[in-house]
């Protein structure tokens, strides 16, 4: 059942016209800010009621024992768990000695806005106290993308018909008190009081500022947490300022007549460090503090908005004909940028840092499908993820050895670089993540040219995920390069022989190291690869076996799947899907079943590797056993589905990709975003129905529209310039926004884009049978719907 989205529709923001407690956890996540180093869940300012209360720095963790019935070799100890820093959104209210809590007195009304320009979460507030005192409350929350280690809040009140005595406290809090997660494995673990402090100081004057130092016990960690203030109000008004171990406190109080306000300004620092002293990271937040007080709140708003001005002229997509879509794309491109924009050289996690799912770990979900995005819209990000996954190669390297192999093989889940996953047969036997890294490794160095990069940490990457694939596979007696023991995408499937996924990404891993170490020979000769090796790679790609049924005429994912007896879709119920919430793996390891497009997806990122044809045949196939309990598979079906004819069914499937989030698909939006999901909206638009497709320098489209929408366009970014794709029914028009010429591809004719632009017909396609789906997993349907 698809939760009714609680916002409104609008091109450029999300509006929540009402609360609705039941939601309040889910609106949470949605609502959530962040920079990549610094995220705020959508809490209430004055701190409850809440779903979740989430404040978070990337990498920021703490190590969580990972309990064994019975250990094994190899099997990793510890875990390591996000955790819920230093809150600094808190700001309580009292009105004539009454708190503001909206679920006492009367809410007379309640909006909150989240603006994708603007890049802010507003809040506006009417309220009775119980004792019939009304206020008007309005707060403006930011984390600045400019100022990476800055966040900042307004906040002002203004007595409605009366004289009110106003006390607000402005707080930073830690270890808040954090729900028990319920049963489901995806839900984050819990840490209770996981700050110990170390330094506690507040300062008054003009700008009255307190800060809160903690360390975490086991990890070693060290956080400062800060906040300075500007005061607006009547002259009679008094300020405190005070600090415990575990709370900073500005106490600020005044009469306030009817129509005038009580305004506070607060900026929030933050600093975090494994090795810089309590003193450097005091010096670190007062500096942040600093620079944003100099700033001011004005200045901070018009950073933030010249900063997503420039995202948005080379990453926007406009829908016509469908405004969920519309606002959902937008939607999903703003939160991916909150993910990466200031990550810098550490990872994209699953979530974002938008909640504690998944223990706030990163996934191959970063790099197969954010990245691809990032490198369209916003490359800069790309190059910093790609170079935290350099910075972890020792751990890495130090995993595959403990494996027995040579090379690098990268954890499945990971904050830190270390390997997360307590099951092995979803999580190190997943060795396709390796393949992906190297997938986007050159899908970057393609799009970008980046020879910094390229030589730094593009080539060290490649040599190793390749140094892991020749000895993780081995060429049979007919001279087949085969990959047994492993684990593909779809987690219904683990520990077999040939994934078919697996076996194509891995051909291209080892290609692409062996064309880079022969362009770089330098750089390879001090990584100690030699010729012979390069040639083996070659070798191995070209011997790679991949698995073709001939009885059906389809790619079986892995050795043997098309020959297993059919899950029973029929006796499924509806209430008993996610399937591994309620059957043993037992039973989904040996049965025609696919959680997540697995072949689908390697005909996706491998389009080079099928004919036409078989990409039809196998999408048919596998169409009939997905059953989408993953937010990973949609997308890829939409991109698929279009390529092949299936145009309406891709739509359908963008839609439930796009709207995973905001409509609650999976009714785990409370525990952080989808951010692979949203990533997957702009994928299913610009890849499935732009066509869209990079490689050797060139781009290539095959623009098609489903009934419904009446027209796309999307902007991206590619080798320097800036394009402008415009498709209508029957033609498409591409503009060259800034710089030189390019060669493209339009549904397989080359032409040059100059800054002439150019009017291309789009051809008709013949119409296919539907496929089907299983039993009860038909995706929800757009026809009809705007």
């Amino acid at each position: 059942m698809i939760t009714n989205a609680p916002y409104g529709v609008e091109p450029w923001c999300l509006t929540e016209a009402s609360l609705d407690l039941d939601l309040l956890a889910q609106s949470e996540s949605v609502f959530a800010l962040s920079n990549g180093h610094i995220g705020l869940r959508g809490n209430l300012d004055e701190g409850e009621p809440h779903g979740l209360p989430g404040t978070y720095l990337n990498s920021f963790f703490e190590y969580r024992p990972l309990p064994y019935a019975e250990a094994g070799y190899g099997f990793p100890q510890v875990g390591q768990a996000v955790i819920n820093v230093t809150n600094g959104k808190v700001i309580r209210l009292f009105v004539n000695d009454e708190p503001f809590d909206i679920r006492y007195g009367t809410l007379n009304s309640h909006t909150r806005t989240l603006d994708l320009r603007a890049g802010t979460l507003t809040r506006s507030v009417s309220w009775t106290s119980p004792a019939g005192n009304t206020v008007e409350i309005r707060s403006v929350r930011l984390v600045s993308l400019a100022q990476r280690t800055v966040a900042a809040i307004s906040y002002s009140v203004k007595p409605v018909g009366e004289t009110l005595r106003i006390v607000i406290l402005s707080e930073l809090v830690a270890n808040e008190e954090v729900p028990t997660p319920a049963g489901d494995p995806r839900a984050a673990s819990v840490l209770a009081s996981p700050l110990v402090s170390e330094e506690h100081m507040a300062v008054a004057g003009d700008h009255p500022r307190a800060v809160l130092v903690h360390g975490t016990r086991s990890s070693k960690l060290r956080l400062a947490a800060g906040m300075s203030h500007e005061v607006y109000g009547p002259e009679r008004m008094t300020t405190v300022s005070e600090s415990f171990p575990d709370l900073g406190r500005l106490m600020v109080a005044a009469e306030v007549p009817a129509g005038q306000e009580l305004r506070l300004v607060k900026y929030l620092g933050y600093g975090w460090s494994s090795q810089r002293s309590r003193p450097a990271l005091v010096d670190q937040v007062s500096g942040a503090l600093a620079a944003a007080t100099l700033t001011g709140w004005e200045g901070l708003l018009s950073e933030q908005r010249q900063y997503l001005d420039d995202f948005w002229e080379g990453a926007d997509v406009e829908v016509d004909g469908d405004v969920e879509i519309q606002q959902a794309v937008r939607f999903g491109l703003f939160h991916i940028l909150q993910a990466g924009a200031r990550a810098e050289y550490r990872p994209i996690p699953a979530k974002g840092l938008t909640g504690t799912g998944y223990d706030g770990h990163t996934f191959w979900d970063t790099e197969t499908f954010v990245l691809p995005v990032l490198t369209c819209t916003h490359p800069a990000a790309v190059a910093h993820a790609l170079h935290w996954r350099y910075l972890v190669m020792d751990a890495a390297k130090s995993h595959a050895a403990e494996l027995g192999l040579a090379g690098a093989a990268f954890p499945w889940r990971t904050i830190r670089g270390q390997e997360c996953s307590g099951y092995w047969p979803a999580g190190t036997a997943a060795f396709h993540i390796n393949a992906d890294i190297a997938a986007a490794v050159l899908n970057y160095l393609d799009a970008t040219e980046d020879a910094d990069f390229e030589r730094e940490a593009g080539l060290p990457l490649l040599v190793e995920t390749a140094r892991l694939w020749r000895s993780l596979g081995q060429h049979d007696s007919a001279g087949k390069f085969r990959i047994e023991g492993v684990t593909g995408p779809d987690e219904y499937s683990a520990i077999k022989d040939n994934n078919l996924y697996t076996n194509v990404m891995a051909q291209q891993n080892l290609a692409g190291a062996a064309d880079l170490a022969e362009k770089l020979p330098d750089a390879a000769r001090e990584l100690g690869v030699t010729p012979e090796e390069t040639a083996s790679w070659r070798d191995a790609a070209t011997d790679m076996y991949i698995p073709y049924d001939a009885r059906l005429g389809v790619n079986p994912q892995h050795d043997g799947f098309t020959t297993y007896a059919r899950w029973d879709f029929a006796a499924t119920p509806d209430d008993h899907y996610p399937l591994l919430l309620h059957y043993p793996y037992f039973q989904l390891y040996r049965k025609q079943v696919v959680k997540q497009a697995d072949v689908v997806l390697a005909m996706q990122l491998r389009g080079d590797a099928f004919t036409q044809e078989q990409k039809t045949r196998n999408f048919d196939y596998y169409e009939a056993l997905t059953v989408r309990d993953s937010s990973l598979s949609a997308c890829t079906q939409a991109v698929l589905a279009a390529e092949v004819g299936h145009l309406q069914l891709a739509y359908d499937y963008l839609a439930e990709a796009a709207l995973m989030d905001l409509q609650d698909r999976e009714h785990n939006t409370k525990d952080g975003l989808h951010i692979a999901s949203l990533a997957g909206a702009w994928t299913a638009l610009v890849g499935g129905f732009g066509g869209m497709r990079s490689g050797s320098g060139t781009l290539s489209f095959s623009p098609r529209l489903p009934p419904g929408i009446v027209g796309l366009s999307f902007r991206l970014r590619y080798r320097g310039r800036v394009l402008h794709v415009e498709v209508r029914a029957g033609q498409a028009h591409y503009s060259l926004l800034s710089g030189d010429p390019l060669p493209i591809t339009h549904h397989g004719e080359q032409a040059t884009l100059g800054e002439d632009g150019l009017s291309l017909d789009i051809p008709p396609i013949e119409a296919l049978p539907n496929p089907t789906q299983p039993a009860g997993r038909v995706p929800q349907s757009r026809r009809g719907r705007r």
